[in-house]
């Protein structure tokens, strides 16, 4: 085997020569005890330092006993701290709970006196509504008048002007410029005094006649009393001592007997021009020079006198009436022996009828044209009222007044200044439509669909807030007008049924003039015959023919002279 002429034999040889020396050290024995030597360096080394550490543990098994001890009395003294602690806390955990307790009820209490407050506070708050729903209802009640509701202007102490609807152009009161002169109508005179002519005129070279005559005239007034005396001799029967003599016209049977014109005056002065008993006795006495001393019971007899003779006349109007193809019917009151008692008002065209009635409702519509009548009555939702007639027609000015009470008392709503509007619209076309205008096609359908989509918004808005107990007239009428349409839209279908009930209202206001005059009538006759005269005055004046001229007609039927 070659060896590699890069190997390094030296290191090898030394470290062969090494080897060689540990052997004969070990067969000689010197290593063995060279090792044991060493060995027992480092047993010696090892005991000491385990006797080292044997004291350090003894020492730290004492400082553990000692460190034990310590941290046993100190457990002792921490768990008799901490028993003592859980006492304290035990204690203090007792009267937290007893507090949480205390707090719990207190709280408790709180919430029932707060439930108690929520309440009382809640029925405070519902008292407090309910004044004011009841203060609103007051407030409309006492706020109603002519404007807002069926109550009559006559009710209403120191109303302001009833406005006659029409526009203020602006322009000064009375004739215009460029305006014809009216003058006042000149009478044919009973004497002509001629004036004659300043000779600085007629003789004066700077004037000419014109040829013109200036008239003015001096219109005076006399009321004399013209007396007609019958007589005629007597004579006496000797057989049987009767007095005889001739016959004296019909009608003369007391020794003064007033013919037509002292009655008729004395009757109009208290029944049209509503003067009271005592200043129509006076006024003729006064206007006659105390030659005509009318007693106080013949003026008051009048009435009845007027209305007995003119029975067949009524009853020929009350048939009238029966037939009238639309009628016009309200009631009004008055005072009787210190009651109240009603009259019965019916009315078309020129032809009125009162009778007088102790009381309203049914009991007074019978015996009157509208118990039975058949046609188209125009009224005011007088319950009795609406129950009679083919058809029935609301007086839309009623309506009015009730939307505006709505207006005034349910501000939150729009329905009703809506349903004013159309009021307001639709009367206007109707009086254009009466006056002789021409009909727009599809204007009454718009005006209906208009009339619908108002209720539809009515219906909306109370649906959505509920109406108050205390004022429920907004409601009542917005139902009335939903379910009844036709009683409300009539006069847009048939322009000779009127839009409102003024013709009946108007006469009705006849009766409350005398009404408030005499204050009160002594006796439900006394009521009867003012009612049966006034008809026939009503007749009178609606035909045109002179009221004084009739009335004395009237009153000299049965008087021959």
């Amino acid at each position: 085997m070659s060896i590699s002429p890069s190997f390094d034999t030296g290191a090898l040889r030394i470290r062969l020569k090494t080897a060689e020396d540990k052997v004969k050290a070990f067969e000689s024995g010197e290593k063995y005890v060279q090792m044991q030597e060493q060995f027992k360096a480092v047993f010696r080394e090892q005991n000491a330092r385990i006797r080292k550490l044997e004291v350090e543990l003894g020492k730290a098994h004492a400082q553990t006993v000692s460190v034990r001890k310590i941290w046993s009395e100190i457990f002792d003294d921490v768990y008799r701290e901490a028993d003592a602690g859980k006492f304290t806390l035990r204690k203090e955990i007792a009267h937290l709970e007893q507090r949480i307790l205390e707090v719990e009820r207190q709280g408790d209490d709180a919430l029932d006196r707060l439930r108690d407050k929520n309440h009382e506070l809640y029925e405070v708050k519902s008292a407090l509504y309910e004044a004011g729903q009841k203060i609103a209802g007051l407030t409309a009640r006492i706020n109603k008048n002519y404007t807002n509701s069926s109550k009559s202007s006559s009710q209403s102490p120191g109303h302001r002007t009833i406005p006659n609807g029409r526009e203020k152009s602006g322009k000064k009161p009375g004739g215009q410029k460029g305006h014809i002169h009216h003058g006042r109508k000149r009478l044919e005179p009973t004497e002509v005094i001629s004036i004659p002519s300043p000779s600085i005129y007629k003789d004066g070279p700077n004037y000419k006649e014109t040829g013109s005559i200036i008239r003015k005239q001096l219109v005076k007034l006399h009321v004399g009393v013209e007396v007609t005396e019958y007589n005629t001799p007597e004579f006496r029967n000797r057989a049987t001592g009767q007095r005889v003599h001739a016959a004296f016209p019909e009608g003369l049977k007391d020794e003064v007997t007033y013919d037509g014109t002292v009655k008729a005056f004395a009757y109009l002065l208290d029944n049209e021009c509503y003067v009271s008993i005592g200043k129509t006795q006076n006024f003729i006495k006064e206007v006659t020079c105390g030659s005509l001393d009318l007693s106080t019971g013949l003026i008051c007899s009048l009435s009845r006198q007027f209305s007995e003779r003119t029975k067949e006349e009524r009853d020929e109007i009350f048939l009238k009436l029966f037939s009238a193809p639309v009628m016009h019917a309200d009631f009004t009151f008055g005072r009787m022996n210190g009651s109240q008692t009603s009259v019965m008002t019916c009315a078309a065209g020129d032809m009125v009828l009162y009778q007088g009635r102790p009381k309203k409702g049914d009991e007074g519509v019978a015996g009157s044209p509208l118990e039975f009548y058949g046609g188209i009555l125009a009224s005011d939702h007088e319950a009795a009222l609406i129950k009679h007639g083919s058809q029935n027609q609301e007086c839309m000015a009623h309506i009015k007044r009730y939307i505006i009470n709505s207006m005034g008392n349910e501000k939150g709503l729009t329905w009703n200044a809506m349903m004013k509007e159309w009021i307001k619209d639709a009367v206007t076309y109707w009086n254009d439509i009466h006056d002789g205008g021409k009909e727009a096609p599809g204007k009454t359908a718009g005006l209906e669909r208009r009339y619908d989509e108002i209720m539809a918004a009515a219906k909306s808005e109370y649906e959505y807030g509920p109406t108050s107990e205390y004022f429920k007239e907004g409601y009542n009428l917005y139902k009335r007008m939903a379910e009844e349409k036709e009683r409300y839209t009539l006069f847009l279908h048939n322009p000779s049924v009127e839009p409102d009930n003024n013709l009946a209202e108007r006469c009705a206001g006849k009766f409350k003039r005398k009404a408030a005059q005499v204050m009160c009538f002594r006796s439900q006759d006394g009521v009867d015959w003012f009612c049966g005269g006034l008809s026939i005055i009503q007749s009178i004046k609606a035909a045109g023919k002179n009221l004084y001229e009739s009335v004395t007609e009237r009153f000299n039927t049965g008087l021959e002279v």
